[in-house]
């Protein structure tokens, strides 16, 4: 296993500690939240530093390809479900996302079926990393109203974008040849 996948995985260990830190907080101010969103932070620059691993020393791999959105996705919607829960997202946002997220893991694992390998695109990328600061956002903000219709609107448009475009490039993927 490569340096960079390991990092991934430091990634995924790091979400049942953001999550009971979350619940702590109850989704009010305070030091459970801060320390929350300090987890949250280091998780997700785990995902910048893994990519640059892996593309500066050449350790760009399936398993990683595989890996590195996965373990996004748990870290993101993790977050979004304690939001769920405390009102901060309605929970049909949270549903558009979940759906997103199987429907292109759907796709992927069509794609490896047939020898091919999707890895994580522009819009994708910019979906992770505006879902990331949003999410940190309302992290650190929880109580600005506002802030969680902003980050919500931001969230589904580049979920919905980066979806279907990776339907569209991807489309020859689920006929049969």
């Amino acid at each position: 296993m490569t340096l960079a996948s390991k990092i991934t995985l430091i990634r995924v260990a790091f979400i049942p500690a953001f999550m009971a830190l979350m619940y702590l907080s109850g989704g009010q101010p305070g030091l459970w939240m801060w320390l929350s969103l300090a987890v949250f932070i280091v998780a997700s620059l785990t995902d910048y530093v893994d990519g640059q691993i892996a593309r500066r020393c050449n350790q760009v791999s399936d398993f990683g390809k595989f890996l590195d959105p996965l373990a996004d996705k748990l870290l993101t919607i993790a977050a979004m479900v304690m939001f769920c829960q405390w009102g901060m997202m309605p929970a049909w946002a949270l549903m558009i996302v979940l759906t997103r997220e199987f429907a292109v893991t759907g796709l992927r694992l069509v794609a490896v079926g047939k020898g091919k390998v999707i890895a994580a695109g522009w819009s994708g990328k910019v979906k992770t990393a505006s879902t990331m600061i949003g999410l940190c956002a309302l992290m650190a903000f929880p109580t600005v109203i506002w802030l969680a219709t902003v980050v919500n609107t931001v969230i589904v448009l580049t979920t919905v974008y980066s979806g279907v475009e990776y339907f569209i490039q991807n489309w020859n993927c689920l006929w049969d040849k």
